[in-house]
């Protein structure tokens, strides 16, 4: 480990420790590590990318979005917290990093880090990211579960086929609700809109809810192609990055909410695999087994 390295990774410590210090200058951080300003500045810039300042001021700004997101503070007393003597300094200083004013972001807001993937951010609800030196790859299990997870939908639309509208509208026992039931079409139709939905939020864009509205199994194979591909590549993307614990914003909830892919992706794996085992233990009531238990251990060991 270097020098450099070794003091980037003790500034970003110490960083998280004093990040509301608003009072220690340049040469203060400077002296904390027995550089001068010049060097130190240097130093932090040739790991981090940006002086060490410009850092420090970046990760006020996403605490600062994280807060606008998940409390009612006023924006005042966001932006003083943030290290800005004015609302209209914070205004103009947001502005010119999320490419939209404070109040507007709050009524609609997108992703809270900015800058390089890689770089240091802010990980809600009170700490900071030191990304990893060498870049860690996804496991290739959860890649596979995933694919799995997508084909086996494919499976059990393609079986539906062999179903009357009838047998697909027929109520599944799946809701402890009494006055609430599920049926093999409105299962299907969600398992695809599942992923639907997490891609329109991780691309802060409207889902549209009304096409899982008795949805043709038609519709389902066709959205299918799109979205299923679209999520494994999100998926794939964290993975290779090893963003797996970055954050982003749902934007669609009925209050904004804050979710780590790591957490988004084993919520899609959990509940899929009960909704897929639901409507495969359907199926097999009516007749048609061939897709057993749908068990990944086959596919998996097949495609190896």
């Amino acid at each position: 480990m270097t020098v450099a390295a070794d003091t980037f990774a003790d500034f970003v410590d110490g960083l998280a420790e004093a990040l509301d210090d608003h009072q220690a200058t340049g040469e203060d951080w400077a002296a904390r590590h027995h550089f001068s300003r010049f060097h130190f500045d240097r130093m932090i810039k040739s790991v981090g990318g940006e002086p060490p300042q410009a850092l420090r001021r970046r990760i006020l700004l996403e605490r600062a979005a994280y807060r606008m997101i998940t409390t009612k503070v006023p924006l005042l007393d966001i932006a003083i917290e943030a290290g800005y003597s004015s609302h209209e300094a914070f205004t103009r200083a947001f502005t010119k990093a999320y490419d939209v004013a404070p109040r507007e972001w709050r009524k609609r807001p997108g992703h809270i880090q900015i800058g390089e993937a890689n770089a240091v951010h802010f990980v809600p609800p009170a700490s900071i990211r030191l990304p990893s030196r060498d870049v860690t790859r996804g496991p290739d299990l959860l890649e596979k579960m995933i694919e799995h997870h997508i084909w086996l939908t494919g499976e059990l639309i393609r079986v539906s086929g062999n179903l009357t509208d009838a047998e697909l509208d027929a109520p599944v026992a799946v809701e402890d609700e009494p006055d609430e039931f599920q049926t093999i079409r409105s299962i299907l139709s969600r398992l695809v809109g599942q992923m639907g939905m997490w891609n329109a939020a991780m691309a802060t864009r409207e889902y549209d809810w009304s096409v899982e509205d008795h949805e043709s199994l038609t519709s389902m194979r066709r959205r299918l192609g799109i979205e299923g591909p679209r999520y494994l590549a999100h998926v794939r993307e964290v993975c290779t990055q090893g963003r797996l614990d970055d954050t982003f914003v749902d934007a669609l909830c009925d209050e904004a909410a804050v979710f780590t892919y790591s957490g988004m992706i084993a919520h899609v794996v959990t509940f899929a695999a009960y909704r897929r085992t639901v409507v495969v233990l359907a199926l097999a009531r009516l007749g048609h087994d061939e897709l057993g238990w749908g068990d990944p251990m086959r596919r998996v060991a097949d495609r190896a």
